[in-house]
């Protein structure tokens, strides 16, 4: 491990706003002390709660945080040093309607309590195109989700991955739950406003590459049962860099 990332690692156990909770923590310490108590972490706010799953560098949780003061911001990625970044940042700043969360997406549930959040933001995520359970706008996801969501919650998915694109609308068309905007070509079709101008460190990358942003919002309700697709989508062509060894 490089002394660089030694020091990340370092200056994260200092930062007030980053709780780093890995399932053997979680486990050991019996839970997780603010699950369904977030509003003590931000002060007392009452805000709403919005999640950046796999918040990378945490570009999306710091600058919505900036766009709306009154609403609490909490970005969640397994990878410490790549939330430095945002931990740093938000820190520096003073912005008090920030947090990050270092640990699995999976136990999700084992942070916030039912109805707790208001909105979710994913961002330039893996496709995962072999393993649909990892996916994280799969019906797996989406039934931890709703267990965390208010009524009528709100899930935001940015992506370059044209596969990830066309799954992700035939899990919202086949379960049924209500699009708010669908665009394959966000910044062409001119829908990008000052929050989806918001860029991750692999969204430009894409761009840089020529690729089309693509952005779907859409609107999630309580199910008990789901249905996954079963169409047979045509995989992403290209993998110019490997994504899992890269930062957003």
């Amino acid at each position: 491990m490089g002394k660089n990332k030694l020091q990340k690692f370092a200056d994260m156990e200092t930062y007030p706003n980053v709780f780093q909770y890995p399932f053997a923590r979680l486990h050991s310490e019996g839970g997780f002390p603010y699950k369904g108590k977030w509003s003590e972490v931000f002060g007392g706010s009452k805000g709403d709660i919005v999640l950046e799953l796999g918040c990378g560098k945490g570009e999306y949780t710091v600058g919505l945080a900036k766009l709306f003061p009154e609403k609490n911001f909490i970005g969640i990625d397994i990878k410490g040093a790549r939330m430095w970044t945002g931990a740093k940042q938000s820190n520096v700043e003073g912005l008090g309607n920030v947090a990050f969360l270092r640990t699995d997406i999976e136990l999700i549930e084992s942070f916030f309590e039912k109805g707790e959040v208001s909105e979710i933001w994913i961002t330039f995520p893996d496709p995962q195109m072999k393993k649909v359970r990892k996916r994280l706008t799969s019906t797996r996801f989406m039934a931890l989700y709703q267990n965390i969501l208010k009524s009528s919650g709100i899930i935001h998915l940015k992506t370059d991955s044209p596969f990830l694109y066309t799954y992700t609308n035939l899990m919202i068309r086949d379960n049924r739950y209500k699009t708010l905007v669908d665009t394959a070509d966000l910044y062409s079709e001119g829908k990008a406003d000052e929050i989806l101008s918001i860029r991750t460190y692999y969204e430009s990358q894409w761009i840089e590459r020529g690729m089309k942003i693509k952005y779907i919002k859409f609107e999630i309700s309580h199910r008990d049962s789901f249905i996954e697709p079963t169409e047979e989508i045509e995989p992403d062509t290209y993998r110019s860099f490997n994504r899992r060894s890269n930062s957003k």
